[in-house]
């Protein structure tokens, strides 16, 4: 019963579909330019989509016994992974370095530093789509992502101007004499 319904809606919206066409076609002919009255209005593609999704719903609504009026569909939750989701700004040190946690985002905007790696892997500069290996320069605003732990920047050797990132998500600030900052 209820597939016939839909097929009885489905065949009278391409009937109409096609009467539309039929009526356009013959006055694209060059018989006369549609114009509206107040009694025949034009109306607007958005403004007919608009009708057809609330008489749609409406007909769902009869059938599944729900209510009539159409509801636009939620959004879904954005999922952080337990992962911080604001972007911090973080000065880093003459001497310090930078380990980023798995998943984090640098971006460095000012100052000279260099790509650090305990495991040899290098880090993904997803701006250039390059893999920088540990000692490699980083460019400025250049987006970076960390796959794995234990791989972060450093300042460069001779780097006299301060360094400033934006970091999203996990990271620790480690001195040069191994104590850790955060």
């Amino acid at each position: 019963m209820r597939k016939q319904k839909w097929i009885i809606v489905f065949m009278a919206l391409c009937i109409g579909v096609w009467v539309g066409s039929v009526t356009l076609e013959s006055k694209a002919d060059g018989a006369s330019a549609p114009t509206g009255t107040v009694s025949d209005p034009l109306i607007t593609k958005s403004y007919l989509d608009q009708q057809l999704a609330e008489l749609v719903a409406k007909e769902l609504g009869k059938q599944s016994g729900a209510a009539a009026t159409p509801t636009p569909a939620p959004t879904p939750p954005v999922s952080t992974g337990g992962a911080e989701v604001e972007l911090k700004v973080v000065q880093l040190q003459s001497g310090q370095t930078l380990f980023a946690k798995a998943g984090t985002e640098v971006i460095v905007r000012t100052g000279k530093t260099v790509a650090v790696s305990t495991d040899g892997d290098g880090i993904p500069d997803v701006t250039s789509g390059k893999d920088l290996a540990a000692g490699t320069a980083v460019e400025l605003n250049h987006l970076l992502i960390f796959p794995r732990d234990g791989r972060g920047i450093k300042p460069a050797v001779k780097s006299e101007a301060a360094i400033y990132v934006m970091v999203r998500g996990g990271y620790s600030i480690q001195n040069a004499d191994g104590t850790v900052l955060q």
